[in-house]
């Protein structure tokens, strides 16, 4: 008996030895195994934090567009070119064009026409008076599709036979009235096309879907309707906030979150942003909402943050019941734009004087009869001739992306040369668009050889 109960007692403590040792074994793996994740997670958790480039199908809208506004560059697009209904954005066109071309404090008379149109809308009356500053209010904040055809009527009138301009609004006819409204929609497809936009058609100041029909010589119809692309788009907003001479009032008005006033006949009103992306990121600066049945949730907003100013347009971002899809694609651009890329000047890449050697010059004059004339050269900076307008002082670029330098300089010249003749250009290009462009010009002038320097050269070889 003592023996059965010496081997179960030797039993239990190698049972526990073993257990220990498990034990032990499974604690020292166990710590290993932490060790390694808390080692993966250090590295791997700052890249959760960046924005990967969203892909097409994970956008709701049919076609979408982020941009650089200080440079134009494009750094994401879903469709940029498809020629799409661009609804109530059409309004940002509408202001900036209107604050160009006319004064805050100027009157504007409505018509028949314009108290005509449909929601949403200001209700004016024929016949009241409003303050400009006021309309551009409405035309903003509320998107009122009235306040928008009275504002163009106000500055397309300007443009009609002088009987036009001097006759009361509250008088035209509804033809009257459409013809004020086509010389504002001229103007603005002008200015569209100014700013690079190939593929855009203002038929409305409002954004109301639209259609025009356009016979040829030959006798042949097309259409063309009120559309752009987010391409376009974009670039009108970039315009808007960045390189218009009344960008500071355009911001001022978009970025307002309420405004009220009153007319002469007691009538009052007061107008609300219905931007909400302003509230939504921290830097949105400026936007505008756009909905017809045709164009679906439209949106163009623009943001300031990190020294970078982007700018987002949305086309057919959705139909009823999905308002918030243009948020939500908004946002998710925009962080792309602002995790994404960082800010290079050219000047780090920048082509140095020092690079650039004097240029030989056939039969021109020397000092020796036996020299060979050569000219200095120097930089001249000049705004870039295509792309964006305006010399661009840097880019967005990616991880990876490089901008690319190319000088071309003449290799000789022929006699005579004048000082500060172009000999050559630097030109500063990502993918095959050209952002900067500086010219190589000579810094003195050289004269042709001719009888009188011959002549001095031989009475300077016999003299000395």
């Amino acid at each position: 008996m003592w023996h059965f109960i010496y081997l179960r007692a030797a039993s239990y403590i190698e049972i526990n030895r073993i257990w220990d040792g498990w034990a032990i074994n499974m604690r020292k793996s166990l710590k290993r195994y932490l060790c390694v994740f808390c080692c993966l997670l250090t590295v791997l958790w700052p890249i959760s934090g960046y924005a990967r480039e969203p892909q097409p199908g994970e956008l709701y809208a049919q076609a979408a567009v982020l941009m650089d506004a200080d440079s134009g560059r494009i750094l994401y697009e879903k469709n940029g070119t498809q020629v799409l209904a661009m609804a109530s954005t059409t309004k940002i066109m509408t202001c900036i064009l209107t604050l160009e071309l006319a004064d805050l404090q100027e009157t504007v008379e409505i018509s028949a026409y314009a108290a005509s149109m449909p929601k949403v809308k200001l209700y004016v009356q024929k016949g009241e008076h409003y303050q400009l500053e006021d309309l551009l209010y409405s035309l903003m904040l509320e998107s009122h599709n009235d306040a928008a055809v009275a504002i163009a009527e106000h500055v397309g009138r300007k443009y009609l036979p002088a009987q036009l301009q001097e006759k009361s609004p509250a008088d035209y006819t509804q033809e009257e009235s459409r013809r004020a409204v086509e010389a504002f929609a001229t103007m603005m497809n002008r200015k569209a096309a100014q700013l690079g936009c190939k593929d855009t058609w203002f038929i409305t100041p409002n954004g109301l879907d639209a259609t025009q029909v356009f016979t040829l010589e030959s006798g042949e119809t097309i259409e063309k309707h009120h559309s752009t692309t987010a391409t376009d788009l974009a670039t009108i907003m970039c315009y808007c906030i960045g390189r218009s001479p009344e960008k500071e009032n355009f911001l001022k008005i978009t970025q307002t979150p309420s405004h009220s006033f009153s007319i002469e006949n007691g009538r009052s009103f007061s107008c609300v942003n219905h931007n909400a992306f302003l509230q939504m990121m921290q830097g949105a600066i400026s936007g505008k909402t756009g909905f017809t049945n045709q164009a679906g949730y439209c949106y163009v907003g623009a943001l300031e943050r990190d020294g970078k100013t982007l700018v987002v347009a949305l086309l057919a971002c959705g139909w009823p019941n999905n308002k918030s899809y243009k948020w939500s694609d908004t946002r998710t651009l925009m962080n792309y734009g602002l995790e994404d890329f960082t800010y290079h000047s050219l000047d780090e890449v920048a082509y140095q004087e020092s690079q650039l050697e004097s240029i030989p010059v056939l039969r021109g004059q020397t000092l020796d009869i036996d020299g060979t004339a050569r000219v200095p050269v120097r930089i001249l900076e000049r705004g870039a001739e295509s792309g964006p307008p305006g010399t661009v002082d840097g880019l967005l670029l990616k991880e990876g992306e490089e901008i690319r330098v190319e000088c071309s300089v003449e290799r000789q010249l022929q006699a005579p040369v004048a000082a500060g003749e172009q000999v050559g250009t630097i030109q500063y290009i990502f993918q095959d668009q050209i952002y900067r462009e500086e010219h190589i010009v000579t810094t003195k002038a050289v004269r042709r050889i001719d009888y009188r320097w011959c002549f001095q050269q031989i009475l300077r070889f016999f003299l000395i």
